[in-house]
């Protein structure tokens, strides 16, 4: 099996025009309307979720642990062997493996989505936590199948743009599931409510249950994508003599020739693709209950998000899928570590400012922008670490593990703010990217090696 180097920091010869000319292409296209379909569920179950707990008097606290609900997200790597391999009859003969089971993924999202509508917190959290499951189970399944899906649809040189392109959708449908559903809660609501010292007095649940029942509708677009999409090419798999033949080929050769072909640079890494995100996703479940106690009502915070968030987003993810093909991955992971860290200290500033909208649209535009720049970057690196054989379970391997420490951390936000305050609490999110900065730094030292993928 022979190897070719992976990207180092020497900048690509691409020319400009070929890199812009990417964006129009069809598979490209189809990633922007399946990045949506990918991204919609993620603060339903997390950050707009606890808006709506925090505005129905649920304790920080609790909304902390509740987040744990995203660990789904952490474990996807336990079933993406069963994703990659196997077939879903009738769906895999009708649709073919990868959409067969983006097919059903998507149904378990809506499915959960309009349970989650249906349920008032007030009555008892349990019930929409249920639901709230299903959708992340549904989601990180999903995500499984439409990263393999993503992977398998285009030669390397391209994987960054297509992560660009996903990587707006998926930004647009958080705006849409942040932005968007308390905008329509705020527009469902029976009359305006009257302004209280407690989040509890302003809450309609009714209000709250057509919002999600439109989030539940808009997962039509992925749907769609994957009914009109053609199935990538199919690999001829070696069909397996016995279970543990299947054992061997399904569960531990992809995370066998992950070690084999990186060795003791594996753990490296690993390690980078654990924390990337951390100051992010640990910060971002406080984000919408912060805002709730800084008195910014649901109009507000949606008109901000939908306006500035939007034009950052989308200016963040072209830069960074423009500058990954130009300027090479490494150089702009570093690039969006910095500023998603700096941008959390921004947040510290705000919860000194109060009910500021000024200071709030500033901050708003600056951790969008940080975030697409970020994201772009890092969905092209895990994409380059991967080898197309086993492309769906060992992306849901990096994936995963990008998603498990921040997430279990995140659960104890809650705790943290209500001891500590705001201030502190962002503080403290920015300091843990600074390991970040330090692993990036050895990682672009290293000359990777890559297993043949099957497209130049």
């Amino acid at each position: 099996m022979s190897a070719q180097p992976a990207e180092t920091s020497t900048a690509p010869s691409l020319p400009w025009r070929d890199a812009l000319k990417v964006y129009l292409e069809p598979a490209t296209l189809r990633m922007l309307a399946l990045g949506f379909s990918a991204g919609l569920p993620l603060l339903l179950v997390l950050g707009t979720l606890s808006f709506r707990l925090r505005e129905a008097g649920i304790d920080r606290t609790t909304i902390g642990y509740l987040s744990w609900v995203g660990l789904a997200y952490g474990f996807k790597w336990v079933w993406a062997p069963l994703v990659d391999r196997l077939p879903l009859p009738p769906l895999t003969t009708l649709l073919g493996r990868r959409r067969g089971w983006l097919l059903l993924a998507q149904g378990m999202v809506v499915a959960g989505l309009v349970g989650m509508a249906l349920n008032d917190p007030r009555q008892g959290l349990a019930p929409l936590i249920w639901c709230a499951l299903l959708v992340a189970f549904g989601s990180a399944t999903q995500d499984i199948a439409l990263d393999a899906f993503r992977i398998e649809s285009a030669e390397t040189r391209k994987q960054a743009a297509l992560a660009a392109a996903y990587q707006t959708g998926y930004r647009l449908a958080m705006i849409w599931a942040g932005a968007g559903v308390l905008w329509v809660a705020a527009w469902a609501e029976v009359a305006p409510a009257a302004a209280a010292a407690t989040g509890a007095a302003a809450y309609q649940n009714g209000a709250w249950k057509t919002a999600y029942l439109v989030m539940a509708a808009s997962m039509a677009v992925g749907v769609l994508t994957v009914l009109l999409s053609p199935e990538p090419v199919r690999r001829v798999l070696p069909k397996p003599k016995n279970a543990a033949e299947w054992l061997q080929s399904v569960l531990i050769e992809p995370f066998a020739d992950f070690i084999r072909r990186y060795k003791w640079q594996a753990a490296l890494i690993l390690s980078l693709i654990a924390i990337y995100r951390i100051s992010d996703v640990v910060m971002g479940i406080m984000a919408n209950p912060f805002y709730v106690d800084m008195g910014f009502t649901k109009d507000e915070v949606a008109t901000v998000s939908k306006i500035y968030g939007v034009v950052m987003t989308l200016a963040g993810a072209f830069v960074g899928g423009v500058l990954s093909m130009r300027l090479g991955v490494m150089r702009v992971l570093m690039l969006g570590a910095v500023l998603s860290a700096a941008s959390n200290l921004l947040f510290a500033w705000l919860a000194s400012r109060g009910h500021d909208l000024t200071a709030l649209i500033a901050v708003v535009s600056a951790d969008n922008l940080a975030g697409g720049i970020a994201s772009a970057a890092f969905i092209a690196y895990l994409s380059s670490l991967t080898n197309i054989s086993y492309s769906a379970t060992q992306y849901a391997l990096f994936s995963s593990l990008m998603l498990l420490l921040p997430k279990f951390i995140a659960g104890y936000s809650g705790a943290f703010v209500d001891a500590h305050g705001y201030a502190q609490f962002f503080t403290g999110t920015a300091l843990l990217g600074l390991p970040v900065l330090l692993l990036v730094a050895l990682a672009a030292r290293i000359t990777t090696t890559k297993a043949p993928a099957g497209r130049q």
